[in-house]
């Protein structure tokens, strides 16, 4: 049965002060027991934490996160071994990558070079028993010859499954259920994020009577916002449904920004909207 946790990135600053094992063991106390890990650091103390978590509280880790190039999770063409050991240490199947460089997805070549290395890469975490995966944001639906370049990685580098994240979907001009019946079969992980219209700020307004015409656009586009699930406008029981029917393992909750709230506030406002709709028997 398909399992609904949590995206620990929107924790990263309450691991930062309180260690993974605490967050981890307030996390099951609030009704989760599977999460995927990412810009957290993967020191060896912390993935000690991390398993005692397992070992002692079950926490599910679903997936680790991962790179090819720099930033604050570990590369896979530098640390592979390690990125293996710590899936090894946490029972974990899945590592994906949250995006490829933006030197690389600047160009088609950049692309194709970067399909071709995540190609051999998942070749090889393949034969260490570790799914490789690509997670979209909107950037992937750029169309470049009337292909898309979520299309492009999917056709470069079969044996890079998808992890796709429904903001962003919805986000790139794209239908979030009509995407994962698309890619059915080929998305082990979704990302459960709400898509909110925020009020026009203030500026918007000034903008629009000094006649700035470019800065009341950058407003007017700022209304989108991160939202907790049931707090936007997606239509959550498709989603939900939609995943499972497309083979999803892991349904991971994730807000980017929280514009002030407090991270297990945010993640009690989804929780109870996915209960109400009558999924508890996943979380």
């Amino acid at each position: 049965m398909p399992t609904i946790g949590v995206q620990m990135m929107m924790l990263r600053d309450e691991v930062g002060k309180a260690g993974p094992y605490e967050v981890l063991r307030r996390l099951t106390d609030a009704g989760f027991r599977a999460v995927e890990v990412s810009q957290i650091p993967m020191t060896p103390e912390n993935v000690a934490e991390m398993r005692r978590a397992r070992d002692e509280l079950g926490v599910d880790f679903g997936a680790l996160s991962a790179a090819v190039g720099p930033g604050p999770n570990d590369c896979l063409v530098e640390r592979f071994d390690k990125i293996v050991a710590d899936c090894r240490a946490l029972d974990a199947r899945h590592v994906r990558i949250g995006m490829m460089p933006l030197s690389a997805l600047a160009t088609t070549e950049g692309v194709v070079e970067f399909c071709r290395r995540t190609q051999d890469i998942a070749t090889r975490l393949a034969d260490e028993g570790v799914q490789l995966h690509y997670h979209n944001h909107h950037v992937e639906f750029a169309r470049r010859g009337g292909v898309t370049v979520l299309d492009a990685i999917r056709a470069e580098a079969p044996g890079m499954r998808l992890e796709i994240d429904v903001h962003w979907v919805q986000r790139g001009g794209r239908d979030p259920v009509r995407t994962l019946q698309k890619y059915a079969g080929l998305v082990d992980l979704v990302h459960l994020k709400d898509y909110r219209i925020g009020e026009l700020g203030p500026g918007a307004l000034e903008a629009q009577r000094s006649g700035d015409r470019e800065a009341f656009l950058r407003e007017f586009a700022a209304v989108v916002e991160f939202g907790e699930v049931g707090e936007g406008n997606l239509e959550w029981a498709e989603i939900v449904d939609q995943s499972i029917a497309s083979g999803a393992e892991y349904l991971l909750i994730e807000q980017d920004v929280l514009y002030g709230r407090d991270a297990f506030d945010c993640l009690a406002t989804s929780r109870e909207h996915l209960v109400d709709l009558g999924y508890e028997k996943l979380l």
